[in-house]
């Protein structure tokens, strides 16, 4: 049985005190690009399924996954794509997750380049998201958190010495 909200609201209000916060939970992403005919890069952006805004592709790692493959799992589910993902990251990015009980949890999320190769007519979340490609600076500008627009602005100078 799950503890009450109260319950739970003077646990976590417990943990805050004892370290100043509550602790960040970690997610993975991944970060799709292309290269188009004339040379010059895209990223595709999704939308959320709570809000509609534009986002990467991202999730929970689990079980013994390693985070490149969770965010490569993430990008099929949502958007429907595959391809080389690198098994470093790229950067991070920070926000807070807001869940239907209201609960929200500050996370931080790795972000892993991934060149895209196959993208798919049909995938799980294709009746819950959007999917789209844009350029750089539109990708930059139109997701809402301020350290992922900086990785992408900062990772089109040169995308491949990340793909491998």
């Amino acid at each position: 049985m799950f503890p009450s909200y109260r319950k739970r609201k003077q646990w976590m209000e417990r943990v805050r005190r004892l370290f100043g916060g509550m602790p960040c939970r970690v997610q993975v992403a991944a970060l799709p690009w292309r290269v188009r005919e004339d040379g010059s890069y895209e990223i595709m952006l999704v939308t959320s399924r709570g809000t509609g805004r534009w986002v990467v592709p991202k999730g929970w790692p689990e079980k013994r996954e390693q985070p490149y493959e969770a965010a490569a799992r993430e990008a099929a589910e949502e958007a429907g794509i595959s391809g080389p993902i690198s098994q470093r990251d790229l950067g991070r990015f920070y926000y807070n997750k807001i869940f239907r009980s209201g609960m929200e949890w500050r996370c931080e999320v790795h972000v892993f380049p991934m060149q895209v190769e196959n993208v798919a007519d049909k995938w799980p979340e294709r009746k819950k998201r959007t999917r789209q490609w844009f350029s750089p600076q539109e990708a930059s500008a139109l997701v809402r958190e301020k350290d992922l627009a900086e990785l992408i602005a900062g990772f089109v100078g040169n995308p491949r010495q990340f793909a491998l």
